[in-house]
């Protein structure tokens, strides 16, 4: 009796969580859609324009600038806001997966109505889109290494949440072998050594004694950050020659990476400063991207790393070393999160202080969550939080009425609804976090 009454009472909430589950992400484009509307669309004062600048100033191209009614503009977006929340429905009721192009299109509509909305009505005062394009890549820059580096480890089954000790493990080496040798670029291949080392770490732990992965990578994020504080409080600080600013190249004792322009390319309008005009690292993350996705689905040594990471018994069946395929993948994984730590110094021109990747290698997860596990989806997720982060810039520039407090959370709401599953569901591989036990 008591079992049958505790079945009727607790169907109906079981059910009801069901759906909220099943249809958390058309809720959540709803909801977002709406407040583009009622905010951006209705808020905007009737007659005002936004003024957009487009070319930068040494461009062999000049584009000039131009103006857009800004109510218009906002109304249109919240409508494209509602109709790709339509589309999620029509997906959602037909069982079909949408990719990953759903929430970066939603993401980068609300971005624009955002944008337009707050540039309304300031006279003298023009967005600057190339600038903020070419700053959102290079602040994509840790992500997509963070994101690389997570798809790698668990697409062979370990869960890698220690990447923001990677990052800040390689950020900590590259500016520290930088300064001595007097060379960013010998610090930007030193970077991987101390990502390797942290990945190194994950897998002995992981692979070898069976501890939770999840776990483990907390817990070496919290070591990570405590011995880079302790060095940096008594070795940094106490020989700044170690610590050599990047900002000050071309001075005496700096050390930075210089931009690349590629020929030709960097003088294409827009896509030639957002993409051909950048350092050697991004470059060589445009690189690593196309290597993991051909690799990942193109080879058998990719056939061989999802075997692992979706059914490692049957792996193991056929003759593929598990264990030995996680340990080295988690050890890769972290060298090449280690190398996107070489942002935070040498590639950005800073000196190294106390948790200055203030949260990226999370952020690089919810990348690679919303990237589906996959290189190519990683690297637009990434770009998407990459954007997230120059759009709260360029609105501290142009005097935007959002509270800076707030502005400072955006990539981290970003992230928060990644993770939560607004932007659909994604399946994990079904062995990560799991230890194989033979």
């Amino acid at each position: 009796m008591t079992t049958v009454s505790a079945s009727v009472h607790t169907g109906p909430a079981t059910s009801l969580r069901s759906l909220l589950s099943q249809w958390k992400a058309v809720i959540g484009y709803a909801v977002i859609a709406l407040v583009s509307l009622i905010a951006f669309g209705l808020g905007t004062e009737s007659g005002v324009s936004t003024s957009f600048t487009v070319s930068q100033t040494g461009d062999a191209l000049q584009v000039p600038a131009f103006s857009v009614s800004s109510q218009p503009v906002t109304l249109t977006l919240s409508v494209i806001l509602f109709a790709l929340a339509g589309y999620q429905v029509w997906a959602q009721l037909r069982r079909e997966p949408v990719g990953v192009w759903l929430p970066i299109a939603f993401g980068l509509a609300f971005m624009g109505a955002l944008l337009t909305w707050s540039g309304a009505g300031r006279e003298n005062t023009n967005v600057a889109l190339t600038g903020m394009l070419v700053s959102g890549v290079f602040l994509a820059v840790p992500l997509v290494f963070g994101a690389m580096a997570g798809t790698l480890c668990e697409r062979s089954g370990v869960v890698n949440i220690a990447i923001e000790g990677q990052l800040l493990g390689g950020a900590f080496l590259a500016v520290v072998v930088a300064s001595v040798t007097d060379n960013a670029y010998i610090g930007m291949a030193a970077a991987p050594i101390a990502g390797a080392l942290v990945g190194a770490l994950l897998a002995l732990f992981a692979v070898r004694y069976w501890v939770d992965q999840i776990v483990v990578g907390v817990v070496l994020n919290v070591l990570v950050i405590g011995i880079t504080s302790f060095l940096f409080s008594t070795v940094l600080s106490d020989n700044p020659e170690f610590n050599q600013a990047g900002a000050q190249i071309g001075a005496q004792g700096g050390v930075a990476m210089q931009s690349l322009p590629i020929p030709l390319l960097s003088e294409i309008p827009i896509l030639g400063p957002v993409f051909f005009d950048q350092n050697a690292l991004v470059y060589l993350m445009y690189v690593i991207v196309i290597v993991f996705q051909v690799m990942l689905f193109k080879s058998r040594w990719g056939l061989r790393v999802r075997a692992v990471g979706e059914h490692p018994k049957a792996a193991d069946t056929v003759g593929i070393k598990v264990n030995r395929t996680r340990v080295r993948n988690t050890i890769l994984g972290g060298a090449i999160a280690g190398l996107g730590g070489a942002f935070f110094t040498v590639a950005s021109g800073l000196s190294f202080s106390k948790e200055m990747t203030s949260g990226k290698g999370y952020i690089a997860l919810a990348a690679m969550i919303l990237g589906r596990w996959n290189p190519k989806g990683a690297l637009l997720a990434a770009l998407l939080f990459g954007f997230a982060d120059s759009l709260r810039i360029q609105l501290g520039v142009i005097g935007s009425s959002i509270p800076s407090e707030f502005l400072a959370m955006l990539p981290y709401l970003a992230t928060i609804f990644a993770v939560a599953g607004l932007v659909g569901k994604s399946r994990p591989p079904a062995a990560e976090n799991i230890p194989y036990k033979k």
